[in-house]
């Protein structure tokens, strides 16, 4: 059976409207401070409701975020067509590594390291940066997952923005880091970079397994 569509409000973003897809509605409200969105069923419903006070749909009165379940609704489920990354940082002995796969398949498409003497931030924002180089040179515009809020703006900043000292052992991270850094710069890409939503769609499809 065909799932149904859902509409979504979009009462405070960048542009407030009805959206019929989840995208676009991510696109008015993601890292926009006290957004207000809710999903609905049908298209008639959600004009209704836009034209309504958002309090009025969220219960316990107006908010500026919604609920785990309501959430849940708005967001939908993960792009089914596209890469997911990872990385995995090693407490006893400090060695980081990290890696890129199909969120779908989970079909591995890239993994560098262990390196010695990292961080788990700076292995997410390597990841990233290698998923949109990866994929510029396949002319592809698949969307990335990570679930580090840390590594994503980083990556917007065009900056690792780390606390890590360098040393003669982690001396190829920091080479890494800069050639990261570098092609940010030099580079536009189309690619969306989203985070995944690990409480409510389970483990990253890229995550070690190592918990």
């Amino acid at each position: 059976m065909a799932k149904s569509p859902k509409y979504y409000v979009v009462w405070k973003g960048r542009q407030k409207g009805v959206y019929d897809n989840w995208d676009d509605c991510q696109a008015q409200i993601q890292n926009f401070p006290g957004a207000l969105y809710k999903s609905f069923e049908s298209r008639t419903v959600a004009e209704k409701a836009l034209g309504e006070k958002p309090h009025v749909h969220f219960q316990g009165g107006a908010k500026s975020t919604v609920g785990k379940q309501s959430k849940l609704a708005v967001i939908g489920q993960p792009i089914r067509d596209s890469i997911a990354v990872d990385a995995a940082w090693n407490t006893a002995s400090g060695a980081m590594e990290y890696q890129g796969v199909h969120a779908t398949s989970k079909q591995l498409l890239f993994h560098q390291g262990p390196y010695a003497d990292g961080t788990n931030n700076i292995g997410e924002f390597l990841a990233i940066v290698h998923a949109l180089a990866w994929l510029k040179q396949r002319g592809s515009s698949l969307p990335i997952y990570s679930d580090s809020r840390t590594a994503i703006s980083w990556v917007l900043k065009k900056r690792a923005n780390t606390k890590l000292e360098e040393t003669p052992n982690n001396a190829v991270l920091f080479e890494l880091l800069d050639r990261a850094e570098t092609w940010l710069q030099d580079n536009t890409y189309p690619n969306k970079i989203l985070k995944w939503e690990t409480e409510h769609w389970g483990e990253n499809p890229a995550d070690f397994g190592r918990k």
